[in-house]
């Protein structure tokens, strides 16, 4: 789109969490209104009641700082073209444009606008997705979100009995499995444990049906061996309280993040993209629904599949000046896509001898693991990227690049 023959306004959104700064343009630059809404209903009412007063919604294009959220699904069922930008292409640009260096919110928002006005042949159209995928994309999120919270949680517990139980910590593989849980919640302290024996801990192990291989005497040797925990009867006692309460997040955590999974399978089977995300080798059900929450199914949103790998940040960045050139990371990207890719990329190389191929002589080349997966990735997402067009489920006998006698070529 150009000034010619684009939108007729622009309307800049300075988004904050109870009100909002709204500043609307004309192409010459113009300013045509300048106000604040509520994030209420009635706010989002007024707004589209001030928008509506320009005329066609489709030539009243609206920039924001966020990519998604109620604001912006109101907007884009109002029919409005709907352009997320970074803030910090805003608040570069800001710097050159206000010299002066005053900021408020109304002046963001008249700086938004005059950004899309002058730089919307650049910018991306925000793409509605489908309930599904919305729906998918929350239950995902949640669960990453708490899988992070477990993780933090496990780490307050580890340090907890690293400074008074270490032996407990040492015990079983994993503290949030089923077992070691268990075991904490029957022995909270040393002092709980003192008398533990080999036939008792058999006797727990067999009652809670540990599938480990490890028998009681391997496990009561790792308790024994590692550093005493204390046995002081009042410090004992705040111990066995404040580890019974870090057993009881982490144990919701678990409850939360099985009943996700559930969610997650049934929003998977319903979806009608999830047998084509499924599909590819050591995807699974909960990485599978990972990727396809954060790519989205709206198609005309990535003509290349460039466009995808670049926005999970598989991709480097080259900066070139003079005599230099430099090929660096990518930072600015979708960061829960790139994790979901790339672990399924990690995972894809045990079950698909293509896949294996390419980050082995990648690794050959000197790339570390990080580098190694990101360049499957981007292998992957060219195929992910057909498949999704296409409507169809990967089949590696029709993938040419997976047959033993096709030409690889590991990316840059």
């Amino acid at each position: 789109m150009s000034l010619e023959d684009g939108p007729l306004f622009f309307v800049g959104i300075d988004w904050a969490a109870t009100e909002h700064a709204v500043c609307v343009l004309e192409r010459t630059g113009r300013k045509v209104a300048a106000f604040t809404i509520e994030h209420t209903a009635a706010g989002f009412a007024r707004l589209a009641a001030r928008l509506d007063k320009l005329g066609d919604t489709e030539l009243t294009a609206v920039a924001i700082e966020r990519p998604d959220g109620r604001l912006v699904d109101a907007l884009l069922e109002a029919g409005h073209p709907v352009m997320p930008v970074k803030p910090n292409a805003i608040k570069t640009w800001r710097e050159a444009e206000v010299l002066s260096g005053a900021k408020s919110d109304p002046g963001d928002a008249h700086v938004i606008a005059d950004y899309l006005r002058v730089r919307i042949h650049r910018l991306r159209p925000a793409v509605p997705y489908s309930g599904s995928t919305k729906a998918l994309r929350t239950v995902t999120r949640t669960r990453g979100d708490l899988v992070d919270a477990r993780v933090a949680a496990v780490n307050q517990l580890a340090a907890l009995l690293d400074a008074h139980w270490p032996g407990a910590k040492v015990i079983f593989a994993s503290l949030f499995s089923a077992i070691a849980l268990a075991f904490l919640t029957k022995y909270p302290t040393a002092a709980s444990a003192a008398s533990l024996t080999e036939k008792r801990l058999a006797a727990f192990c067999a009652k809670q049906g540990y599938s480990g291989k490890k028998p009681a005497a391997v496990l009561l040797a790792r308790l024994r061996s590692a550093p005493a925990g204390t046995t002081d009867p009042d410090l004992s006692g705040g111990v066995r309280v404040a580890v019974l309460a870090q057993i009881g997040v982490i144990t919701a955590l678990n409850t939360a993040i099985k009943d996700l999974d559930r969610a997650i399978a049934e929003k998977m089977d319903a979806h009608p993209d999830g047998e084509i995300f499924r599909s590819f080798p050591r995807a699974g059900t909960v990485n599978a629904a990972q990727i396809l929450a954060e790519w989205g199914d709206a198609r005309e949103a990535f003509g290349h599949p460039d466009a995808i790998a670049a926005l999970a940040g598989i991709t480097p960045v080259t900066k070139a000046s003079g005599k230099q050139r430099g090929v660096s990371f990518r930072w600015a990207c979708n960061k829960r896509l790139r994790q979901a890719i790339t672990t399924f990329a990690a995972n894809s190389r045990h079950a698909s001898p293509w896949a294996a191929d390419i980050y082995n002589r990648a690794r050959a080349s000197g790339k570390d693991h990080p580098h190694a997966t990101r360049i499957l990735a981007r292998a992957w997402v060219r195929v992910m990227w057909r498949c999704w067009q296409n409507s169809t489920p990967y089949d590696p006998a029709l993938h040419g690049g997976a047959r033993p006698d096709a030409e690889q070529q590991v990316a840059a």
